[in-house]
């Protein structure tokens, strides 16, 4: 139960900050509401409840959004971002690599939740 707490604890307030940085995106409302949702469930992994079906959806979903913005080619988003040498959006490319991993990152956090949903 521990683990939950701060597992979860600690991915809950990664996903808030995540959010927050999420404003001066150009279409905030999608992603605030994505990392809203992450939000809500680890908070409900800090207390315990899995809802299975809700989880699998929510994953599955992440996971189809990082196929469908993966960019091209991961070695020049890498090299952008490190020649810029800050965090602002240059290229509408950037954004959706951005994105990608920041689904990849939900789908990566809540999957011992979706394993304890499926395996109770």
């Amino acid at each position: 139960m521990k683990f939950n707490r701060y597992y979860f604890g600690l991915w809950l307030v990664l996903f808030v900050l995540f959010a927050y940085w999420q404003f001066n995106d150009p279409d905030p409302e999608i992603w605030v509401s994505i990392y809203g949702v992450a939000i809500i469930f680890c908070y409900l992994g800090i207390r315990g409840i899995f809802p299975r079906i809700p989880l699998s959806v929510l994953t599955l979903a992440c996971l189809v959004g990082a196929v469908y913005f993966y960019p091209g080619e991961i070695g020049g988003w890498i090299s952008q971002e490190i020649e810029q040498k800050d965090l602002t959006m240059k290229t509408p490319q950037m954004e959706e690599a951005r994105e990608t991993f920041g689904l990849l990152i939900i789908a990566f956090a809540l999957s011992p939740a979706l394993w304890k949903a499926w395996k109770n």
